[in-house]
């Protein structure tokens, strides 16, 4: 039996019928894990426990018990987001072995409704990245090629639904760390509006930034999943109390007459020909759906790149000032209190989570503050106004996802102002705090997939959802799996 592009809802249906155990469904991904990841590397932790809840779920399934809906599908969780039993380490020194002792609100709903947790996945450490170099443990490459970066900072679960080492897989989205890995992999990532799903027990990077969402081999398993976690937590602060929605009903409902925006900034120097070319093939598509496709105006795009890096590195150096070897995680022996602090920091954080809490700590210090961060904070307010503005005329806008296809391993990891410009066309998304999916469009000719880019404001999941799902049943190009 061909389990490899089957969705989570078919799975679901190859169970109930008792055509497939949870036994053998799970058995049959972790075989795939230890015969490929070592590879592809995107894995840090693998939880063979999932066997023995499997029995258990079968021995309930023959009996007759009733069970959770989606009882016994494996998902894996990108390693910042905390699990009971499971380290969570957000792929940095100092957070090795951790054990956290809750799981994080989206786990917990993932748990409720059956799913097994198979594994941790690697990262960029804290979320700051986007090649998913600079992890401490190691680094993750992308199936398609395997010279090549996954994208960042959730690069391991992009690197791992592509693979089919895992049916679906959780990521975060500060800047585009879902949707940017998921457009190099060739899968499905689905960034929801800031608040729709809970932070809680997610390791903050950014707070007024950070998402959780799901990575999947399909717009319907983006629908379904979202629609699982998708709701309100009493536990977050930032927790929007808006209704929940069946996402996966939602996607049969017409597409003609939906006003799709093109803006003009995303399609300037810088972009790669291969993608602008699978883009404007995707655009043509789309026009046959029955949309209608207008130019519009992002006029304040440009300074995306540089409010994101002052905003997101002040809120880090915040969040990370609580990991000083006091508490938990890593601390490393020295004279004094201070010496202590100063020596735990220095081993346990990596460059890149070093330089971005140096940034932060210096746009947030006495005399600066006006001239870099409340600056930034004016700016960001623009950029919102655009895309308001936008949507008044629109009901999704199209752009592509990344400027280029994987780059190579170690290409730019010297050289960070070329890493940062790799999120030029996610970044303002979570400046503005929509909602964008990234879906696969094609490939370049070095056979690297391309991503298409759908953005939609406010609590507009349905939207983007529904014209990603359309677009998916006309084409294939989710379907394609690299060869290992």
């Amino acid at each position: 039996m061909d389990l490899l592009n089957k969705s989570i809802t078919e799975l679901k249906a190859l169970l109930d019928k008792g055509e497939i155990t949870a036994y053998e469904l799970n058995k049959f991904y972790l075989d795939r894990i230890k015969a490929l990841d070592e590879k592809v590397e995107s894995f840090l932790y693998i939880n063979e426990n999932v066997l023995e809840e499997a029995k258990l779920i079968d021995e309930k399934r023959k009996n007759g018990e009733s069970l959770p809906e989606f009882a016994g599908i494996p998902i894996a969780i990108k390693d910042n987001m905390v699990t009971k039993g499971m380290p969570t380490t957000c792929a940095s020194k100092i957070l090795e072995n951790f054990d956290s002792p809750y799981d994080a609100t989206v786990v917990n709903m993932l748990k409720e409704k059956g799913f097994f947790i198979i594994g941790k996945l690697n990262m960029d450490e804290f979320a700051m990245g986007s090649s998913c170099e600079n992890s401490f443990y190691k680094k993750t490459k992308n199936p398609w090629d395997l010279e090549r970066v996954p994208g960042g900072s959730s690069g391991g679960s992009a690197a791992s639904v592509a693979a089919r080492l895992v049916p679906a897989s959780l990521g975060s989205d500060t800047g585009g760390s879902i949707r940017q890995p998921a457009s190099l992999c060739g899968v499905c990532g689905l960034k929801p509006t800031y608040g729709r799903v809970s932070r809680y027990g997610l390791v903050a990077f950014a707070s007024s930034l950070d998402q959780i969402g799901p990575i999947t081999t399909s717009a319907e398993d983006a629908a379904l999943l979202l629609s699982v976690f998708g709701k309100h937590d009493e536990h977050d602060s930032t927790s929007a109390d808006y209704p929940e929605k069946d996402y996966v009903s939602a996607l049969t409902e017409d597409v003609k007459g939906m006003k799709v925006g093109i803006p003009k900034e995303f399609f300037g120097e810088g972009l790669q020909e291969d993608v602008k070319k699978r883009v404007e093939e995707a655009i043509d598509v789309i026009k046959g759906l029955g949309c209608e496709i207008k130019e519009i105006s992002l006029p304040h795009t440009e300074y995306g790149i540089a409010v994101y890096y002052i905003i997101a590195t002040a809120e880090a150096s915040s969040n990370l000032a609580r990991y000083d070897g006091v508490r938990y995680g890593f601390r490393a022996e020295a004279d004094g209190l201070i010496g202590m602090y100063e020596k735990t920091r220095s081993i346990g954080f990596g460059d890149e989570v070093k330089r971005r809490i140096m940034l932060g700590t210096y746009v947030l210090s006495a005399g600066y503050y006006d001239a870099y961060y409340l600056k930034a904070q004016k700016v960001r307010t623009l950029i919102k106004n655009d895309f308001l503005n936008a949507f008044k005329e629109v009901d999704v806008i199209l752009t592509p996802t990344s400027p280029t296809t994987a780059f190579k391993l170690g290409e730019k990891s010297g050289d960070p102002l070329q890493m940062y410009l790799s999120d030029i066309f996610t970044i303002s998304l979570n400046l503005f705090g929509g909602c964008g999916i990234s879906i696969p469009c094609g490939f370049d000719s070095n056979n690297l997939p391309v991503g298409l880019q759908l953005m939609g404001s406010y609590f507009e999941e349905e939207k983007i959802l529904r014209l990603a799902y359309k677009y998916q049943e006309v084409t294939d190009f989710h379907k394609k799996i690299p060869q290992l």
